[in-house]
């Protein structure tokens, strides 16, 4: 298992230096100058040819790719030419938002997806199966940004059931102001006994986390029902039905485990869309996370910015197949010599 796992990490890091690479080259052929992004497109041509300096583009492009790679493992991963504050920090303020968001999103699209999955799996070709075959098929076609407004059209507009927009309502931070102690502000209001804060969020989150479960939901169900049906043909499911066993333990126990192994490789890449599919939902909600500050920062070309957040969806690519992979391997040992 030690084996297994250093050769998982070992390959991600080669991964990630390549996605360095390619994303450094990259924005550096963007036609355009950060120095005037820095400063404004007003500023005098002697103050841009201070900040362009400054900010070290000047010097030849293996060099500029050096000095960003040490800065990364220094924990600096620049300023951003838009608002002139750390990425990091930038970062740590919006991060905590989306996270709760790609969790909420994540628990709903595996929980619903496994048992639509195992219930469609149990009588094939029927209404019951097309039905939610139809509705996977659905969550996967349908784009998140699409789907956010019928949402809202519906659940807000028409019904008047949730908020449109925000993670929490604005009077919040005066009425019952959540006190900070993870950064995670649903959390905190949840362990600090903030009962008027926690229902408010989970009021806001419901709409955003459906949104953003739709597709992954869709495939984790296909793929529950593909496996299931697959394995419900093996010969130890019949063996256990002669035996008498339950069809609720057949299928829940001794069947959904052995199909859950195709399932997690899905689960793996669902939770890895989810990081830039949140972008669409958060811009539609109008969520406080990385995913409008990302789509800020593509629009004015910063540079850094656009970096931090590629290196940040190709890490959360690359850690959810690690354990996803070091999943398997616990339910298949035959995986480790792979």
């Amino acid at each position: 298992m030690l084996r297994f796992i250093a050769k998982r990490v070992g390959t991600s890091a080669i991964v990630l230096f390549v996605v360095t690479v390619i994303v450094f080259v990259l924005t550096r052929l963007i036609p355009s100058n950060p120095a005037i992004i820095y400063v404004g497109p007003k500023a005098p041509q002697a103050e841009i040819d201070r900040v362009h300096t400054l900010l070290g583009f000047d010097r030849p492009l293996i060099e500029q790719y050096f000095s960003y790679l040490a800065g990364l493992f220094r924990g600096d991963w620049g300023n951003s030419l838009a608002t002139k504050r750390p990425v990091l920090d930038e970062f740590a303020t919006r991060l905590p938002a989306t996270l709760e968001l790609i969790g909420a999103a994540l628990l709903f699209a595996i929980v619903v997806g496994v048992f639509l999955g195992v219930l469609a799996a149990r009588r094939p070709g029927k209404i019951q199966d097309g039905l939610i075959r139809v509705l996977s098929i659905g969550g996967v076609s349908i784009p998140a940004f699409w789907l956010g407004l019928l949402l809202q059209l519906l659940f807000v507009g028409r019904l008047g059931w949730f908020p449109a927009t925000g993670q929490f309502t604005s009077s919040i931070k005066f009425t019952d102001p959540i006190a900070t102690l993870t950064g995670f502000p649903l959390f905190d209001s949840l362990v600090t006994g903030n009962w008027v804060a926690y229902t408010d969020g989970l009021h806001h989150l419901v709409l955003p986390a459906i949104t953003l479960a739709a597709y992954p939901l869709g495939l984790i169900a296909r793929m529950t029902r593909a496996s299931m049906l697959e394995v419900l043909g093996q010969d130890y499911v019949f063996t256990a039905n002669a035996y008498g066993l339950r069809d609720g333990l057949i299928r829940w126990k001794l069947a959904l485990r052995n199909a859950l192994p195709p399932t997690l490789t899905i689960v793996g890449l669902a939770a890895a869309y989810t990081l830039t599919g949140t972008f669409f939902v958060e811009i539609v909600f109008n969520w406080p996370g990385i995913g409008q500050f990302a789509t800020a920062a593509l629009l004015a070309v910063d540079y850094p910015v656009i970096m931090a957040i590629t290196l940040l969806g190709a890490f959360g690519y690359l850690l959810a197949n690690v354990v996803v992979d070091l999943i398997q391997a616990q339910l298949d040992p035959r995986v480790r010599n792979t």
